[in-house]
């Protein structure tokens, strides 16, 4: 079923039968790109032309990318894409064959708090291997990795900036629980390793600690 949400803000949630991969924050970042440039004064490291990413099960794709890195030895990650397109993001959740991934014209990863946040025209779904079963859209959404919860701002109207999904509203497409690969029966309790559905939250990511 595919609605609008009337709402600015929508808060969602995956259900806890899975997380994102607990070992991508360790994992070096392995980059790969045309040009690369390191600051020493603001300590960051931009990197530009057909930006290729990987950290762990984490690949993300653009045209220029923005590396900081603190004295704990947290990474963080600001991807941008070309004008008129948009950035790449894909995480494998763990112990199921499941997929996060998403655009945004930016993206921007930080490794401490393991949030992701696709920024403008934004765009984010569930995969089930290769298949799709739940998708959402908007101008700015938010991921915590940690906790797999998310919000979907549709912010056209506020911002005047241009959303993923027409109308400047919300936009989701969710599988119902008893539908998709690995998903459990209704009437009993989901085992290990099930497709794990959206859900309403009333618990919002926290909105501080990303990079800016």
């Amino acid at each position: 079923m595919v609605g609008g949400v009337a709402a600015g803000l929508l808060a969602l949630a995956l259900t806890p039968l899975a997380h994102a991969e607990r070992a991508d924050r360790d994992k070096p970042m392995n980059i790969e790109a045309d040009t690369g440039r390191y600051e020493d004064q603001s300590q960051v490291t931009t990197f530009t032309g057909r930006v290729v990413v990987t950290k762990g099960t984490i690949v993300m794709r653009g045209a220029r990318l923005e590396v900081r890195q603190d004295a704990a030895g947290n990474q963080s990650g600001t991807m941008f894409a070309e004008p008129g397109k948009r950035a790449f993001f894909r995480q494998k959740r763990e112990g199921v064959d499941e997929y996060i991934e998403g655009e945004g014209e930016t993206i921007e990863y930080d490794g401490k708090s393991d949030i992701v946040r696709f920024v403008r025209r934004a765009e984010m779904r569930r995969l089930a291997g290769a298949t799709v079963q739940d998708e959402v859209m908007g101008s700015l959404i938010v991921y915590n990795n940690v906790t797999e919860v998310y919000t979907v701002d549709a912010g056209a109207r506020a911002s005047g900036a241009p959303s993923a999904a027409p109308g400047g509203r919300v936009r989701a497409i969710l599988a119902p629980r008893n539908s998709g690969a690995g998903a459990a029966p209704a009437a009993t309790a989901p085992a290990a390793g099930a497709s794990a559905p959206l859900r309403s939250s009333t618990t919002l990511p926290p909105a501080s600690g990303t990079p800016r």
